[in-house]
């Protein structure tokens, strides 16, 4: 079978030296190549829309790729497309750059002036890993096989704000509506999912940590079916192992997940560490909890600035979510979002803690009763989010979107009511 191979060149020159090149190799089909990073994306995101199987095995990324730089470019490639072998074209062949690479997704590099010998020595391996992924990915029987899944995170502006039963209801709230959906403790020392759910468990995200390679035998090895149908990638109950878990090793992680499931949500907690920034930082949509009180929207200003002075997210590129909100609280969303910078979700969730008491007490969060209007809410928010399939007429019914218990600002705003 012919080797597809997509370069992605933008220098003239370089387009004719690479093609040329990638024609000679044995058994190559080199495709048209695209000239920037948007048109990359573009190519691999309408293949893969027909199947994995229309992808390049493939591709060659030049250093003076623009506008996104190569490394991003290879990360978005690597993320979004992780069948797709990805090889960086580069004039600096140091150890440091071959690191960082990889590091960002990369299966090869290749020194500038091109040498046959060694592009054909590449191109020949990052193939076969390639084929190899696919063979995985195709033995699954609850394989994903679109573009790529989408990823929340969500993280707590201070601790007890309710970012867990948040991710969780998120998460639930996916998979009912007929996606498959990861929910991943990414807390690593104090992460508490397995409680709210009544989750006896012996593997861990850490048993992942060390593995280069995560297949979908060893994800699902790793992760746990609960009785609702989520899979759950849990936190060790022994918390000093989550320093195991490295910004590498969650990159890793989230990437597998990603490709495995429509919807992956992670709890990041209110601590940052490693893993949890790669989390955010790789995420489709970053959601910061906040209580409406002075305490909890100073923590969300600090954590906004904190990923921000990292550059692990920008502050309009977070979305904060108001938890156990009401109209008689003094601190309002239009405030909050002036104080963080940040995008508000619409949606908020009330406050009515006596629903939830009698079934976090039982670690049965999932059985929370569906006129909750907590639950309603927050259901809501995840339709808000894009995470939810709405059926026909869910919409007119209110079922899905939980209009009876949440508080839509823009709604209300716009209505004057």
């Amino acid at each position: 079978m012919p080797t597809r191979i997509l370069p992605a060149v933008g220098d003239a020159d370089a387009v004719r030296s690479i093609t040329t090149l990638l024609s000679q190799l044995p058994d190559a089909e080199p495709v048209a190549p695209v000239v920037d990073s948007t048109q990359l994306i573009d190519t691999l995101a309408r293949l893969a829309a027909e199947s994995v199987d229309e992808l390049p095995e493939v591709v060659v990324v030049h250093e003076r790729i623009g506008p996104v730089p190569a490394l991003e470019l290879i990360r978005e490639v690597a993320l979004r497309f992780p069948a797709v072998g990805v090889i960086l074209v580069t004039s600096d062949a140091s150890p440091g750059l071959m690191q960082a690479a990889m590091d960002y997704g990369a299966r090869g590099m290749v020194a500038l002036p091109l040498s046959y010998e060694e592009l054909a020595s590449r191109v020949q391996a990052v193939a076969q890993w390639s084929v190899g992924v696919r063979r995985h990915l195709g033995a699954g029987a609850d394989v994903f096989t679109g573009v790529g899944g989408t990823v929340v995170t969500v993280s707590g502006a201070k601790g007890g704000v309710g970012t867990t039963l948040t991710a969780i209801q998120l998460a639930l709230a996916a998979q009912a509506s007929g996606r498959s959906t990861a929910l991943v403790d990414m807390d690593l020392q104090t992460g508490d999912v397995a409680s709210y759910l009544d989750v006896q468990f012996r593997r861990s995200v850490v048993d992942l940590a060390a593995i280069t390679d995560i297949s979908p035998r060893v994800l699902a090895d790793a992760v746990f079916r609960h009785d609702t149908g989520l899979a759950l990638l849990l936190a060790p109950a022994e918390g000093e192992r989550g320093e195991d878990v490295t910004d590498r090793a969650a990159r890793q992680i989230v990437s597998a997940l990603r490709s495995r499931y429509e919807v992956v949500v992670i709890d990041c907690g209110a601590q940052l560490n490693g893993a949890g920034a790669a989390a955010v930082e790789m995420a489709d949509r970053a959601l910061l909890i906040t209580t409406p009180d002075v305490v909890a929207v100073r923590g969300a200003k600090r954590a906004v600035r904190m990923w921000d002075r990292l550059q692990i997210r920008k502050a309009e590129e977070t979305t904060v979510v108001v938890n156990r909100y009401s109209r008689a609280t003094e601190i309002q969303p239009p405030l909050i979002q002036k104080i963080t910078g940040t995008a508000v979700a619409a949606t908020a969730v009330p406050a009515n803690f006596k629903e939830l008491q009698s079934v976090v007490d039982a670690g049965r969060i999932h059985e929370l009763e569906s006129k909750s209007s907590v639950k309603q809410a927050l259901w809501g928010l995840a339709g808000e989010l894009g995470l939810v399939k709405v059926p026909e007429g869910a919409q007119k019914a209110g079922r899905l979107r939980g209009d009876r218990g949440s508080v839509n600002f823009r709604r209300r705003k716009e209505g004057g009511g």
